[in-house]
């Protein structure tokens, strides 16, 4: 064991602070302000996010994705269909996601149904892509067994063969993104003494319920 006691980690979070009449009644307007906020922060990997699913066996998986576009209803994000994730998701929609922003002192956790989006739109994006990340998606089935790192590389020179640069690369057919519809918002502020704040929205007959919560 580390000598390194993990009890005596601790910081006090003194940047911000959130309060029920400082946000917009919109919660995709206040994920936009803060999101930018984060950009402008220069904070890394802002859009990255944790994306929580549940098996068939009823236990919580989470890994971490990026959001790839959001707008005034909805969030998205792209991988394989055929990933553990993607797997959990076609049985069961229901998802959760989490922003954390340190630099900041915030978190913005999201509740939602995840759907498909349609290849049209997929394809969109796909093309789009880096070249190396288009011919990554062919190398790797994803959450698949793999025999060595070595396999995995020699996969991947092929396909660079197969699909030369500055030609087209198709999208393969078990990738594609998803469509976030939320029903719950909640933006978390750090706060001095653990005394953070706590701005929830909860969707009720397409109107959004903002209430504070006990940190």
């Amino acid at each position: 064991m580390s000598e390194l006691n993990i009890q005596d980690i601790r910081r006090e979070y003194t940047r911000h602070s959130l309060d029920v009449k400082d946000v917009d009644p919109d919660p995709f307007k206040q994920f936009q302000i803060w999101f930018q906020e984060a950009i402008e922060s220069k904070v890394p990997e802002p859009n990255a996010m944790n994306l929580a699913t549940v098996g068939a066996d009823g236990k919580p998986n989470s890994r971490v994705v990026l959001l790839k576009d959001f707008g005034a209803d909805y969030f998205s994000f792209y991988t394989n269909h055929e990933s553990n994730k993607g797997k959990e998701i076609e049985a069961n929609p229901n998802i959760s996601v989490n922003f954390f922003w340190i630099e900041l002192e915030r978190q913005v956790r999201i509740d939602g149904i995840a759907e498909k989006l349609s290849r049209e739109e997929a394809e969109k994006y796909f093309q789009v892509r880096p070249y190396m990340s288009k011919i990554g998606a062919h190398a790797s089935n994803q959450s698949e067994v793999v025999e060595s790192r070595d396999y995995l590389d020699k996969k991947f020179k092929s396909l660079l063969e197969k699909f030369p640069e500055g030609e087209d690369v198709p999208m393969p057919d078990y990738w594609g993104g998803y469509k976030v519809t939320p029903n719950f918002f909640e933006f978390w502020q750090g706060r001095r003494s653990r005394l953070h704040d706590r701005i929830t929205y909860t969707l009720h007959d397409s109107n959004w319920d903002i209430k504070r919560l006990s940190p």
